[in-house]
């Protein structure tokens, strides 16, 4: 995936994602955005993560896309910073402080056995009946997980109980092209 987009495809996704959230939060008009970057223009499943003085502020994304990169890294954005249920949206006081980070996605891919998952390169997704969680592949590198702590952690995200992995459940597998501004 690191072919995936050039620094300055990357760089402009950062910009776009950043006017963005500076524009909706401040309450200002948001200048016209669109790109002719090649690399902006593919359909691929992002997520947008917002963090300030280190620390989680929102995170929401997509796994697919039927539009340009681009353009949902600006929805994700404003979803991010206004969205998120585990925060309340920001406000014209939280943009002095924060960092931005985007995670471009592969397809999912179900797989049936967990050896599959290699932490570090691949996020989960797990499913089961109508509950859902995701973690992306940096949170389990960030926090030193194992291959089973990561599995315990998304089911807890998706409401499940931490063991619920081992029966039941739809495991998917990503990876991700991801960057940031720091």
């Amino acid at each position: 995936m690191a072919e995936l987009l050039t620094k300055k495809e990357r760089t402009e996704l950062l910009k776009i994602a950043r006017a963005t959230i500076v524009s909706h939060v401040s309450g200002t008009p948001q200048a016209a955005i669109s790109s002719t970057l090649k690399g902006l223009q593919a359909e691929h499943g992002c997520f947008v993560t917002i963090k300030q003085r280190g620390q989680l502020r929102g995170c929401i994304g997509n796994f697919i896309s039927d539009r340009p990169l681009w353009q949902l890294v600006q929805e994700m954005a404003m979803a991010a910073a206004t969205r998120d249920p585990r925060f309340y949206p920001m406000r014209p006081q939280d943009l002095d402080d924060f960092d931005l980070e985007i995670s471009v996605l592969s397809p999912l891919e179900k797989i049936d056995s967990v050896d599959d998952i290699r932490v570090g390169v691949h996020g989960l997704y797990i499913v089961k009946n109508t509950y859902r969680g995701v973690l992306l592949p940096q949170v389990a590198t960030e926090y030193g997980w194992d291959r089973e702590t990561f599995l315990k952690h998304t089911c807890l995200k998706a409401g499940l109980p931490e063991n619920a992995w081992q029966k039941d459940c739809e495991i998917f597998i990503f990876s991700a092209l991801v960057f940031g501004e720091k």
